[in-house]
């Protein structure tokens, strides 16, 4: 009897290990996912902030849980089981549609460096999806929330079908329930990473209003400070954000053209890096950067020609609308 309980202990012990290797493996598979998936991630925390904008202080918080809640429901049950059952069924098409989202984000990023330069332009109705509801966060009545947290789930599930087929390619070699767990835990911490630092810039500014009342000389210095900086915080991430969405999209088709059988661009970086790798000291990261900006390049590339195109269409359209 206590030899049958010893020998159960040990398979209960046995058991333990392998799913806390099981974890350990889940964990660094997300971890690489997610770095992956950096540049919609920086686009999605830039965009978030202009849904609440216009809207009452004590209304901010609970729109962005909402917002958050449906990009659970994307990534989840939406994404989640159409991205495995892709690479289930035709795991050939993960890097077309992952090249296709690249460009994607190469657009966005050219098409904010279009309106750096021409502030004053006309958006046209092909305005980038992240961009697309600053409008209705400025409406007032019963509907203006609903109208805010619909416009900005729609937007949320294109940049969670970004992640989520980001993450899939990394793993696509992987067991399906190792695939599963990663796409899972890569959903529900992005989603926690992202808006719960939205939550918190939406409220850095009220803070610091707060802050700026107290008896405090230098409680309100730091609170003016805040209120003073949170414009400039911003800003800055808009700019991170569209840096990082021509390096990641610019990288993803570079390796997509490579996975897919052309020779160039993407031996002519490699051989850059690997060139610039041997530089003393700092090798690595000059040759990570020089890489890093050669990739930044080709986004702005494709997504130039992107923008060319989405525009030469919308104006094609509206004179079609002219002349009926």
């Amino acid at each position: 009897m206590a030899g049958g309980l010893a020998a159960l202990l040990d398979d209960v012990a046995a058991m333990a290990k392998m799913a806390a290797a099981s974890a350990d493996d889940v964990a660094a598979a997300s971890a690489r996912t997610s770095a992956k998936a950096v540049g919609v991630v920086v686009d999605d925390a830039a965009v978030t902030p202009q849904y609440v904008r216009g809207l009452e202080p004590t209304r901010e918080l609970p729109i962005i849980w909402r917002i958050a809640r449906g990009s659970l429901v994307n990534k989840l049950l939406i994404i989640l089981p159409i991205a495995l059952l892709l690479s289930w069924l035709a795991p050939w098409a993960l890097t077309p549609i992952l090249m296709l989202g690249g460009a994607f984000l190469c657009f966005e990023g050219a098409e904010k460096i279009w309106e750096l330069v021409h502030p004053h332009g006309h958006r046209d109705e092909n305005a980038s999806a992240g961009d697309s509801v600053d409008a209705p966060s400025a409406e007032r009545g019963a509907d203006a929330e609903d109208t805010v947290v619909k416009g900005a789930v729609r937007t949320d599930l294109i940049l969670s079908a970004e992640i989520m087929v980001i993450s899939l390619n990394t793993v696509a070699d992987q067991p399906f329930l190792m695939r599963t767990a990663v796409l899972i835990v890569v959903g529900i911490g992005l989603t926690a990473l992202v808006y719960g630092a939205v939550g918190i810039l939406v409220k850095m500014d009220d803070m610091g209003l707060a802050m700026s009342r107290r008896d405090s000389p230098a409680s309100q210095r730091v609170g003016r400070g805040l209120v003073t900086a949170m414009p400039h915080v911003m800003t800055v991430i808009s700019y991170v954000g569209m840096a990082a969405m021509l390096w990641v999209g610019g990288h993803i088709i570079l390796e997509g053209t490579h996975e897919l059988g052309a020779a160039v661009p993407y031996a002519w970086v490699h051989h850059l890096e690997e060139h610039l790798g041997h530089i003393p000291g700092i090798g690595g990261a000059v040759g990570w950067l020089g890489a890093t900006l050669c990739s930044m390049v080709l986004g702005l590339v494709v997504g130039a020609v992107v923008l060319l195109v989405v525009r030469a269409v919308a104006r094609l359209r509206g004179s079609r609308r002219t002349t009926a």
